[in-house]
This record gives structure tokens, C-alpha cells and sequence, in this order.
């Protein structure tokens, strides 16, 4: 057997899985960059939320948010820095895991994508908007946290009547 089949136990196959993604939220003073959901998405159109998907086979999470920001904004970020990480219980198999990523605006031409519009939203302004059901919960926290402070960590799950549960932790 091969070093990488040996990472994989034959039981793991009957475990939680999950789908990873990253979630980028980018800040220019006391804005920060959204993306307004395309009309025609599957999740979400309409609403605001930061920029992001999937992470591609063969990517880190870092490269993955990297490609994300230029695909959906056509910016560059080199100060992107994990800021939390959040696990998504869909009540089945699999779940998804949410890299969220913080970064400073260094300027360039922003361009929207097929995803959606972006605008720079004032974070005094962010409940005027129809943002994603936990941007406002965890916008503020990532809004607030300094350079180089540990990551939060969170676990998002649905109640007996389909509304989102957000429990967060903080070092």
C-alpha cells in the first residue's frame, strides 16, 4: 500500500465528510467588499456575502482564496490571513468546511463575475443589506480581529425547523 492509501483508514469512507470551501472578505478602511448573489445562483441570489467556493483538488486553502479573490473580483490580495475556520453540519454526509479569510485592499480595477456584483459596503451599513443569514454574526468578528490573532472556530447547524444555529469560539 502507498503512503497516501495509508493516510486513509477503510473505516473513514463511513465517516463525516466534508466539502471544503473558502470565504473571503476583503476591507478598505471601514468598508468592506461583497458580492451581491447573481439572480440565477442556486444559494443565495440576492444576498450579500463575501467572495469564494470551492477548494479545487490540489490547492491549499491559501491558493485556493487566492484564485477565488481573482476569479470573482479580478484583485490580488497578498495579505490574506486565516481568520477562522467553520464546520457545516447539512444535517447529512457531507458537511462542509469553511476556510474564512481575511485581507487588506491594495488597490486594483475591480471587475464583478458571472457570481455576482460587488460593492463595498460600509460595515456601519451591513444590516441595511439582505447579507447571507451568518454574515451577521461573523462579519463584526472578522471586521474586528487584528493581524497574527488566532483563528475563531465555528460550527453552523440546522434546528427541527430549518433555521441556522451558529455557535462560535474565540481563543
Amino acid at each position: 500500500m502507498s503512503p497516501a492509501n495509508e493516510q486513509i483508514n477503510p473505516k473513514d469512507r463511513e465517516r463525516y465528510n466534508v466539502i471544503p470551501r473558502v470565504l473571503i472578505f476583503l476591507f478598505n478602511e471601514d468598508s468592506v467588499l461583497l458580492i451581491k448573489g447573481a439572480p440565477d445562483k442556486k444559494l443565495w441570489p440576492g444576498k450579500y456575502n463575501g467572495l469564494g467556493g470551492h477548494i479545487e483538488k490540489g490547492e491549499d486553502t491559501l491558493g485556493a482564496a487566492r484564485r477565488e479573490l481573482k476569479e470573482e473580483s479580478g484583485l490580488h490580495c497578498n495579505s490574506l490571513e486565516l481568520s477562522g475556520t467553520v464546520l457545516v453540519d447539512t444535517g447529512g454526509n457531507p458537511g462542509v468546511a469553511i476556510f474564512v479569510f481575511r485581507g487588506e485592499y491594495e488597490g486594483g480595477k475591480i471587475r464583478s463575475s458571472r457570481e455576482g456584483d460587488l460593492e463595498w459596503v460600509k460595515l456601519t451599513q451591513i444590516d441595511d443589506f439582505p447579507l447571507v443569514e451568518d454574515l451577521h454574526t461573523i462579519l463584526p468578528l472578522i471586521a474586528r480581529r487584528e493581524p497574527g490573532k488566532p483563528a475563531f472556530s465555528g460550527r453552523y447547524y440546522y434546528d427541527a425547523d430549518d433555521q441556522m444555529q451558529i455557535v462560535l469560539s474565540e481563543s
